[in-house]
């Protein structure tokens, strides 16, 4: 389960203070997967990197009793210094999974190559996201985190994650923010809309779609 409180989160920027989460709470369906929806800028990557314990709330607190991906791609966690090698084996025994196993599915799974063994530092951006994405799915857990991942590299690339990530959603659950609809609809059963601050749960996944058309037509 997971289950904000309270939680709040604004940026400073040239038009003043910006408020992407005001006093959210909300509990996410123990079981069920979410699709976050909202316009650009509303905040939609900040909340997932709250959920996903990698940038703190100004206020508020999130109350997890699942075990919880980073969300997928980010990379902030690991150590650039390190190889993908060694970054792999860290995290796996920080989570409990097998070392082995979570550096040879990673080592498979990303295609870097010889630069599986270079510094992380030394890898362009996509190159790490795919390290990311790698190491996420080699990991067990009972809810992931997407912000985008779905939409990321080259069609073959896409298409070898899409697979891997439906195999695991399959016995998870995922909490996504994607800007396509045809990848909430397929993996999500219902949604949040995030909107001036505020994050509204639709059980229904219909509803919420209609609901964010109607937003996406008042902003145009």
């Amino acid at each position: 389960m997971i289950r904000l409180h309270n939680i709040s989160k604004r940026y400073k920027s040239s038009a003043g203070i910006h408020t992407v989460l005001d006093n959210v709470s909300l509990t996410f369906p123990e079981g069920k997967s979410i699709g976050i929806l909202g316009l650009n800028g509303a905040g939609k990557s900040t909340l997932i990197r709250i959920i996903g314990d990698a940038e703190p709330a100004d206020s508020g607190y999130v109350e997890r009793t699942s075990r919880v991906s980073w969300p997928m791609g980010y990379t902030g966690g690991f150590q650039s210094n390190l190889t993908a090698r060694e970054n792999a084996r860290f995290v796996a025994r920080i989570y409990g999974e097998n070392p082995r196993y979570v550096e040879e599915f990673a080592a498979e799974f990303a295609e870097l190559g010889k630069y599986f063994d270079a510094p992380l530092r030394t890898y362009s951006a996509g190159m790490r996201s795919r390290f990311s994405f790698s190491v996420s799915l080699a990991c067990d857990f009972d809810y992931y985190l997407v912000d985008e991942a779905l939409e990321t590299g080259d069609a073959r690339y896409k298409e070898k994650f899409r697979l891997a990530f439906q195999e695991r959603s399959s016995t998870a659950a995922v909490i996504l923010v994607s800007h396509n609809e045809q990848n909430i609809r397929r993996n999500c059963d219902a949604a949040a809309i995030l909107n001036n601050g505020r994050l509204d749960l639709y059980d229904d996944l219909k509803s919420a779609m209609q609901q964010y058309k109607l937003l996406q037509t008042q902003a145009a």
